[in-house]
């Protein structure tokens, strides 16, 4: 697809909801049109998720393998029966808790929901957005919106809007700006069609708070590993994902060591004229000698790293960096979804020290 319809881009936030500007971005993805907008995880590209000319689109404009899963986004749970041919009970039990919000639920689809929009897979994954914007503009837009991250395929997924405009400029025929996004992380992914739930995707929604609605959940066993060669069953679970241009390599292991090792190879960079980048916490940052280093804040704030972390990676790019090394994080609550998206922006490169 190339540069082909003119962007426009459109300010507004969730306090000041401009009715005229919603109403001509539904017109837009109704008429088969694209229009990019905030969520409270990342920034989401939107098309008519009952129009398979529209999903097509949506991998066009995001150069995306059309066998990857899009999230069908509704704004009222009253929109979810003409989406699934089943509804398990576990899905009122977890709307109650999570709707509003950055859960989505995979179940059997309807005959309504084309299988351009679900990867070809008899399934679909559907949420909604606790952003108030994007409740709207689903409404505006006829109640049903496949929107996949507003970004170009393989790339760090925006959490502001001047990253959607430069991966997508040209692409879209809207931008709405509603400022930076709340979480930074996309939604947490449950598959709701097997004996057990089970979580494709971590987010923040985590484990232990599934748990306290559904008692027992399990974790796909590619969660944290490198992707199977199997058709992917919800949004990035096979391709490589949020990686920014320069190499990125994760390093483990107790502080000093780590310190040491990040900074004895980015000297060795340097040597070899590489621009080099470190993503560090509060704790460590000071103690290092790469060009650019960033901080994703306090190690003990999970909520502030996963904000954090895409658009520091996207920061990399801005200052041309060549070669970037970044400190691993716990594996367990939202740091289970940070070290998922770090592991895939790095494919899966970690050094233990």
């Amino acid at each position: 697809m190339g540069s082909t319809v003119e962007t426009i881009t459109v300010r507004m936030d969730e306090g000041h909801i401009d009715r005229g500007l919603i109403r001509e971005a539904g017109d837009i993805i109704r008429s088969g049109g694209l229009v990019a907008f905030p969520t409270e995880t990342v920034y989401g590209l939107g098309g008519n998720a009952l129009n398979p000319l529209s999903s097509e689109k949506i991998y066009a404009a995001k150069g995306r393998p059309s066998d990857n899963p899009l999230i069908v986004h509704i704004a009222d749970r009253e929109a979810l029966p003409l989406l699934v041919d089943e509804m398990p009970d576990t899905v009122g039990r977890l709307a109650e808790r999570f709707w509003p919000g950055p859960l989505t639920m995979i179940l059997k689809k309807s005959d309504r929901v084309p299988y351009e929009t679900t990867g070809g897979l008899d399934t679909v994954a559907v949420r909604m957005p606790a952003n108030r914007i994007a409740r709207e503009l689903i409404r505006a837009a006829g109640g049903y919106v496949a929107a996949p991250s507003a970004n170009r395929s393989g790339r760090p997924s925006p959490t502001v809007a001047r990253y959607v405009s430069e991966d997508l400029a040209g692409r879209v025929e809207m931008i709405i700006d509603g400022g930076d996004v709340l979480i930074g992380l996309e939604s947490t992914i449950v598959d709701l069609t097997s004996d057990k739930p089970v979580i494709l995707r971590p987010g923040y929604i985590t484990r232990q708070m599934l748990e306290e609605v559904l008692a027992e959940v399990e974790e796909d066993s590619t969660l944290m590993r490198e992707d199977s060669g199997q058709a992917p069953r919800a949004p990035g679970m096979k391709y490589r994902h949020y990686a920014p241009q320069g190499d990125l390599t994760i390093i483990s292991g107790m502080e000093e060591n780590v310190t040491a090792y990040i900074n004895a190879k980015c000297m060795e960079q340097k040597r070899m004229h590489k621009r080099t980048g470190v993503i560090g916490t509060d704790e460590t940052i000071g103690k290092y000698c790469a060009d650019v280093c960033r901080s994703v804040g306090c190690r003990d704030d999970e909520v502030r790293i996963a904000r954090e972390l895409f658009r520091i990676l996207r920061e990399f790019d801005d200052e041309c960096v060549d070669v970037i090394y970044a400190e691993s994080f716990s594996d367990s609550g939202i740091g289970r979804a940070i070290m998922n998206r770090l592991l895939k922006a790095a494919g899966h490169k970690v050094v233990n020290v």
